[in-house]
């Protein structure tokens, strides 16, 4: 409604004095304002604030008179009366300045348009010089204690118990007249007047009063702190009067009488406000609501504030500001939503928490329009004293002597004034120069713009003298708009307008949130966010003949402009359309009856409310004929309120809108439902409805001329609701929401807000009898609604942010630094979880469910099922007496009908303190039965949620049998994220340190130190040991086998039970998947555990590790490793590499060039850290060597391209899960790399001379290679099967690669005694089945095993005779290592080096999923093992067939 903004402005007094203001007076249009000191009175001006004239009074008079005390303005602005401490009234004339009629003038730069062109123009831009006169002085002869002043006279009550009726010319024929209070009956009501219980008025005077005009009486706090209310009986003001008091208060303090909600509100000694109004029956004060400051929100000083002092209502009168006899400013609502107080948060408190110290205030009164509150404060005399003598010494003391008055700025909802807005999903305010847009723009949607530069900052970081930043980004219009950001669109209002036209009385927007209209005294402007520009009048004269009085409001691309003309003097109806020129040649006019108030726009309907009470329906056309396109308006009903309204000042607000009672509902045709069926009219806040008459004879549509058709008279009002602030209707419709659309919405002050709900019938069923066809529903929010989102469910609002500033504390405190920046941020809130609670409180949960499953798209609808178990579990568990209808089983039983049942339950229990769970589970059932849900339902993250709670409320062993059945899943599943939190879960509930779930797995991620690995230390101790062994010319086999008893087994708890239990389920999986030949699987698994595999395939070498079918086996690994079948190449009959003649020469080569590479001995030493930038730099070269590349380097390096590995290297410091995919796709796209000591691959392979037939075979053979991730994997497979001894899957995975180095090297193995007699045998077999199945289903096998054909026959072949296995060496092998001498002189680095440091980065394999695909490069899963063996055995293997 009204927010706090910036830092209050201080304005000083130019006369220097040492007198202190003490009292603020605005006159009647808040233009002037009047400032007593003790002998002073002063005139400020309010734009500029400046002062005018002040009249000092002369000592000997000041000694006469006494004291100034209070002052008046003449409703006409010509008079002030003030009264004095001994019971004087001083009248004094204010008169226009004569000659010099201008103290302040703008000043324009030569050759601007904006000259004096009409007269009286140049007026509203400067402050006039004035001069007062006093007149005879009138001697009432006792103290004074209130002033009020009427039409034309001045009301003075004196200490003596008189009324004083002066007339404003002081002498003229009736004078003066004075009233005794004792003659005035005083009863609790008027109908009791003549015989009820009277006060005893004896003694009593009237201490504060003051006039309301539409109760025609005088609201008085007397001085035996009663409350009353004194109303004259006949026409005239003064003549027989009678008084009512409200009963049971004796503590008032001060008075304030809203005129347009018929309130008085009347300060009490216990800081308390009581707001009355006065029943129309019986004539009594009935209370109607409190504003007082809540212990919930103010625990501190709700009780301590002292006696209220001053209540102020604001000149729209829809807040009200309080102070208090200690200090503080607090703003609420006319119905008691508190907006702002002073006393509490930054307000009170510095931010190294120490409390400030409230600032107390003498007087205070709102400015023009309420943009600003002039506050004149208390200063403490001892303080200033104390602050002079030390100033004295650095500053001069002048700046203390001068009098200060505080002017704070206020921003407010343009609903205030303009409540046609209503109907917009968008939130306007308005200050005095500019406006703030919830709405995006789209016209900003991909440029970059200067004003764009904020837009990421909070309005804080900004400097504290400037508004929060333009918030221009935004995406696209809807509900990501309204909701994306905290900013506001901030629209400076266009200064040539201003300055002439201040201030800003209307503001509207229209449906689409892109064009604004603003109405100041005169004329009015548009605004449209497409071309960021105002229009204003071309003819001034036309601006300035025109004022605005009933309002604003967009039709389409019109503006609906209600005004009064001034030189026809006539009140007139005008639509100017956007596109054209502000000129009144481009306006629809059309003329009016009487003064319009308000105007609303319904579909092409407007509604006006006039000062005669009467409402009129306009129906408007859009006609396309002449140029500019114009708006017919054609006159529809008049409809006369006056019966029912006493005083047209009273009407808030007035809406046409499509909502009806049952008489509505029962149409049977479903087109008339659209159209406009009811007025809302909110009078003084309560909320009346008049509906369609339908009871008389229904004229058929056919039967009638189009051109005759008669609108139907309205019913009698009925009352919907009261203390009705705003009212938000659509004209939309969707038949998905129509309980949203079709329901009103209602904010009620302090009540919060109210729905008027439709009821339907389920499935066009007949509606019961006894059911009503609407239901009123309360509900309260934290923010004050100013819009309403209908189909969102949300409702939109702004809260006032505060921000301290330290840097301005100092031995002399200005009083700025006593308040903090205060910013206004845009609030939304959910309301549908009260809506469907309200229902299923009401028994009536089919509706219910018909909402929200109408709901149910929306992105936060999970939050509302939350929210509702939330708040109805904490009520309800909480509440200290039995509930003998709990409504939780309710609630639980319909989120049952929703498929997020199961996570709402487990995260409203996971935000809820444990102490609640057990009232919980009782009402949505056992956690254990969930759980199971959860399983079967494939949900294993909620069913993870489950194991916490079962793990709270069960016993461990409980916890653990179903910790077991999750991990299971999830095993099964592939979830590696939620496998390592269960084995992490398991551990902990068996050390019993488990309370809640600590929030990392114990079995670290990749990226984490290397202690969850010991997989891989335990390789590296194996894989150095064959190192060294290859290097001197020795392998021993039996060193491999032995690797479980390598030094980090010790680190491990083998000892403890839990780990052997969490193993067990580990091994089991793995069996389980190598049973299946799921070697994908399993690699991916032993990578994202860190799983011992080859620990395990040792173990598991002579059981489940062996292979029954090798046929099956290698076609499921074609399948799963997407590798496809080989096809004989046309010239592979005469091709010279089929018996691999070529091979040495290229082999041998290759070699050398391979491990002298740069990579083995730098990148791979350089740890996670400088990855990164080796990354960098092989990417930027990356592009340069790409373009003069051949066909053959791009087939070499292809296979085996060391920049590849160093991208595996800085890829594999992330975590497994979070891939950078950029670089790593860049790379395997851009294959053919060649850098570094790698040129050497493409001379030396330039320099072969390959015949055609050669290239032809060497691009079959790459088209029969499978996507380079599942080489890579399986490359590392091969690997670990070969140091595991699984010498059978060495066989098939050597097969589907084609490698014949790897199927030699294990024909080679087989005649070692530690391979027991069974394997020889079933590799054997193996490689027979093989071979049969080759020649009759898959003959592009037949070239390779051609090429192995010697090792086949030497292993069909084989002697008895055993050879040790020292005898013999691998030729591939030791050649790798042998000529590690590089052309750099460089040794490359021992393997366990390297596995050192790989080690720590983690076994990757990210992308070993159980999933077919493949999505992510491949680059990214190889991990530091992998990417060495590729190089080394690709290497030969390459050269092989090239």
């Amino acid at each position: 409604m009204y927010f706090l903004t910036g830092w209050p402005r201080r304005l000083l007094c130019p006369l220097r004095s040492e007198e202190e203001p003490f009292h603020v007076q605005p006159s009647s249009q808040r233009f002037y304002f009047a400032v007593l000191s003790e002998t002073q009175l002063s005139i400020w001006f309010s734009r500029p604030s400046v002062l005018i004239v002040s009249y000092i009074e002369s000592a000997k008079a000041a000694t006469q008179f006494g004291f100034y005390q209070k002052a008046e303005w003449k409703p006409d602005d010509s008079m002030i009366a003030v009264a004095t401490a001994n019971g004087y009234i001083l009248l004094f004339d204010v008169l226009g300045g004569g000659d010099d009629k201008y103290l302040y003038e703008p000043v324009y730069p030569k050759g601007s348009p904006r000259v004096k062109v009409t007269p009286g123009y140049k007026e509203e831009q400067c402050a006039p010089a004035l001069s007062l006169e006093m007149k005879k002085p009138v001697d009432l002869e006792a103290p004074i204690t209130s002033l009020q002043s009427l039409q034309e006279d001045l009301l003075v009550c004196t200490a003596d118990g008189y009324l004083h009726v002066l007339h404003w010319d002081g002498l003229g024929s009736n004078g003066r007249k004075a009233i005794c209070l004792t003659t005035i009956p005083f009863s609790l009501d008027l109908q009791s007047a003549r015989g009820g219980p009277s006060l005893d008025l004896e003694g009593v005077y009237i201490r504060c009063m003051e006039y309301c005009v539409t109760l025609d009486g005088f609201a008085v706090v007397l001085s035996d702190r009663r409350l009353g209310f004194i109303t004259p009986l006949s026409n005239t003001i003064t003549a027989d009067l009678q008084g009512v008091w409200a009963a049971d208060v004796t503590d008032g303090t001060c008075v304030a009488v809203n005129n347009k909600y018929r309130l008085m509100a009347f300060g009490c000694a216990s800081g308390s406000v009581l707001v009355y109004m006065i029943d129309t029956t019986t004539g009594s004060m009935q209370l109607s609501h409190k504003l007082e400051l809540t212990p919930k929100h103010y625990p501190d000083i709700y009780n301590k504030t002292g006696p209220v002092k001053l209540i102020c209502w604001s000149p729209d009168y829809s807040v009200a500001m309080v102070t208090w006899e200690c200090g503080g400013l607090s703003l609420w609502s006319v119905f008691g939503a508190h907006l702002i107080c002073t006393l509490g948060e930054d307000f009170a408190y510095r931010s190294d928490g120490t409390k400030k110290e409230p600032i107390k205030i003498s007087s205070m009164s709102w400015g023009a329009e309420g943009y600003h509150l002039w506050v004149i404060p208390i200063k403490q005399e001892k303080k200033r004293q104390e602050q002079q003598e030390e100033e004295e010494m650095e500053t001069p003391p002048h700046p203390t002597l001068q009098a200060g008055i505080l002017q704070f700025h206020f921003i407010k909802s343009a609903l205030t004034v303009n409540p046609c807005t209503s109907n917009q999903e968008q939130v306007l305010l308005h200050g005095e120069d500019r406006l703030y847009l919830t709405c995006g723009d789209p016209s900003q949607d991909n440029s970059t713009s200067d004003t764009h530069l904020h837009t990421h900052l909070h309005p804080h970081d900004g400097s504290p003298l400037h508004h929060p930043p333009n918030p221009d980004s935004s995406l696209s219009q809807g509900l990501s708009t309204l909701l994306g950001h905290k900013h506001w669109h901030v629209v400076q209002i266009h200064s040539t307008y201003l300055e002439s036209n201040w201030p800003i009385r209307f503001a509207a927007i229209d449906t689409a949130g892109q064009c604004m209209a603003v109405a100041g005294r005169r004329g009015f402007a548009h605004y449209s966010l497409f071309t960021r520009k105002w229009k204003l009048f071309g003819n001034i004269t036309q601006e300035q003949n025109m004022t605005v009085t009933g309002g604003l409001a967009w039709w389409k691309d019109f503006v609906v402009v209600a005004c009064y003309n001034y030189i026809d003097q006539q009140e007139q109806l005008r639509l100017y359309q956007r596109s054209a020129n502000l000129d009144n040649a481009f306006a629809s006019v059309t003329k009016l009856q009487s003064d319009t108030l308000l105007l609303n726009v319904f579909r092409d309907m407007i509604i006006l409310f006039r000062a005669d009470c009467s409402i009129c329906l306009y129906s408007l056309e859009r006609r396309n004929d002449s140029p500019h396109p114009t708006a017919s308006v054609e006159l529809l009903q008049e409809v006369s309120m006056s019966r029912y309204i006493p005083h047209p000042a009273l009407v808030v607000s007035v809406t046409l809108t499509s909502v009806r009672t049952e008489t509505g509902i029962t149409l049977k045709a479903p087109q008339q439902a659209c159209m406009a069926e009811s007025i809302m009219l909110n009078l003084a806040g309560q909320l009346i409805m008049l509906q369609r008459d339908r009871s008389g004879p229904q004229v058929r549509e056919k039967e009638t001329p189009a051109n005759t058709k008669k609108l139907l008279p309205f019913c009698p009002p009925v009352v919907l609701a009261q203390c009705v602030e705003n009212v938000w209707t659509t004209c939309r419709s969707n038949r998905k929401k129509r309980h949203l659309l079709e329901a009103l919405w209602l904010s009620c002050g302090e009540a919060g807000m109210k729905v008027w709900l439709p009821l339907f019938p389920r499935d066009h069923r007949k509606p019961h009898s006894f059911l009503s066809r609407r239901i009123m529903l309360p509900f309260h929010i934290n923010i004050y609604p100013l819009a309403v989102l209908f189909e969102d469910a949300l409702v939109l609002g702004a809260s006032n942010e505060t921000v301290l500033y330290d840097g301005l504390q100092g031995p002399s405190e200005p009083l700025e630094a006593l308040f903090p920046y205060c910013t206004v941020e845009r609030t939304s809130q959910i309301y549908l979880h009260h809506i469907l609670r309200q229902l299923l409180v009401r028994n009536l949960g089919e509706q219910a469910l018909m909402l929200a499953q109408s709901c149910a798209s929306l992105p936060y609808f999970p939050h509302v099922m939350e929210l509702m178990v939330h708040v109805v579990l904490e009520e309800e568990a909480t509440s200290r007496e039995p509930i003998p209808d709990p409504l939780l089983p309710t609630v639980a039983k319909f989120i049952t009908e929703f498929p997020l049942f199961l996570q709402t339950i487990v995260h409203c229990a996971r935000k809820t303190e444990y102490a609640l769970w057990n009232y919980l589970f009782a009402a949505v059932g056992n956690p254990k039965d969930l759980f199971e849900e959860c399983l079967m339902a494939q949900d294993l993250d909620t069913a993870a949620s489950y194991l916490i709670i079962l793990q709270n409320m069960e016993v461990p062993a409980v916890s653990r049998q179903h910790a077991t059945l999750l991990f299971n899943t999830a095993l099964e599943q592939g979830k590696w994220d939620l496998c390592r939190h269960m084995i992490r879960f398991l551990k902990a509930i068996g050390s019993g340190e488990m309370d809640t779930p600590p929030p990392t797995p114990t079995t670290q991620e990749p990226s984490s130190s290397s202690g969850g690995f010991e997989f891989f230390r335990n390789r590296s101790i194996s894989l150095s040991q064959s190192a060294d062994a290859i290097a001197t010319g020795k392998f021993n086999l039996q060193k491999t086998f032995s690797m479980p008893s390598g030094p980090s087994a010790k680190g491990r708890e083998v000892d403890c039970a839990e780990n052997m239990y969490i193993d067990l389920m580990l091994w089991r999986h793995a069996r389980h998947l190598l049973e299946q030949v799921r070697l994908r699987d399993l690699g991916c698994f032993s990578a994202q555990l860190g799983f011992e595999l080859i620990g395990w395939l040792c173990r598991e070498r002579n059981r489940v590790a062996r292979v029954e079918d090798f046929v099956s086996a290698l076609k499921r690994l074609h399948k799963d490793f997407l590798w496809p079948f080989p096809v004989i190449p046309v010239g592979s009959i005469s091709s010279p590499l089929k018996n691999g003649r070529c091979r040495p020469a290229l082999s041998t080569r290759l070699l050398k060039s391979q491990s002298a590479d740069s990579l083995l001995n730098s990148d791979m030493d350089t740890g996670p850290p400088q990855a990164d930038n080796s990354n960098h730099s092989w990417l930027d070269r990356l592009e340069e060597r790409a373009k003069d590349m051949d066909t053959a380097s791009s087939a070499h390096s292809n296979q085996h391209s060391p920049q590849t590995h160093d991208a595996f290297l800085s890829l594999l410091t992330n975590k497994v899960e979070e891939y950078s995919v950029g670089s790593a796709t860049d790379l395997t796209e851009t294959s053919s790399v060649v850098d570094g000591d790698w040129m050497m691959v493409d001379e030396n392979s330039s320099t072969l001379s390959l015949s055609q037939a050669e290239l032809e075979h060497i691009s079959m053979e790459l088209a029969n290679k499978g996507p380079h991730k599942s080489q890579v994997q399986l490359r590392y497979l091969l690997h670990v099967f070969m140091e595991a001894g699984c010498l059978e899957w060495c066989v098939v995975i050597g097969l589907i690669l084609r490698d014949a180095n790897v199927i030699k090297q294990v024909i080679g193995f087989l005649d070692s005694p530690e391979v027991p007699q069974e394997t020889v045998q079933s590799i054997r077999n193996g490689l027979l089945a093989v071979d049969s199945w080759v020649s009759t289903n898959c003959l592009g096998y037949k070239p390779f095993l051609n090429l192995i054909q010697p090792q086949l026959q030497d292993l069909l072949e084989a002697t008895a005779e055993q050879v040790q296995p020292e005898a013999f060496q691998p030729s591939s092998q030791s050649s790798k290592l042998g000529g590690s001498e590089g052309p750099g002189g460089a040794t490359a680095p021992r393997v366990e080096d390297i596995r050192g440091v790989a080690a720590p980065l983690g076994l990757a394999l990210p992308s070993l999923e159980p999933a077919g695909g493949f999505p992510r490069p491949p680059s990214e899963d190889c991990p530091p093992e992998q990417t060495e063996e590729q190089g080394e055995e690709e290497g030969a293997y390459d050269c092989t067939l090239s």
